[in-house]
């Protein structure tokens, strides 16, 4: 079947952790009139526990204890929330256009560096006790 594939699995937790990312930050500039540099950052968080827990489980099928896989993760994921705010600042604030464009390049840049990093670091699977 199709969705034994890792790559499969990483790409339909991406599009859960992607869409989750884009309906908080959406509501949080639509809504509550946050400015979309400072909405990235409760979608973020609410796409990385997603995605973490999605890709611990699901994807990688990790066995690794968390206390291992998990600040790796964290540090991959930060990369990606530096990224993504640079991304949305050059967007938004230098080149002045709308935040949408640069959630565009945030959802197309930040998970192929992520499947990266997950693939060959954050979940290895000679890392398991």
């Amino acid at each position: 079947m199709i969705l034994n594939s890792t790559l499969t699995r990483f790409g339909v937790t991406g599009v859960l952790a992607t869409a989750t990312h884009t309906l908080v930050m959406v509501a949080f500039v639509e809504w509550l009139e946050v400015s979309p540099v400072f909405a990235v950052i409760p979608a973020f968080l609410a796409a990385l526990l997603v995605s973490y827990v999605f890709n611990y489980r699901w994807t990688f099928k990790a066995s690794a204890p968390h206390r291992i896989m998990l600040p790796r993760f964290l540090l991959v994921a930060l990369n990606g929330l530096m990224l993504n705010l640079l991304i949305i600042y050059w967007v938004v604030d230098v080149a002045n256009y709308w935040y949408g464009y640069g959630l565009i390049l945030v959802v197309i840049i930040v998970p192929l560096i992520t499947f990266a990093l997950s693939k060959f670091w954050v979940f290895l699977k000679d890392e398991a006790p």
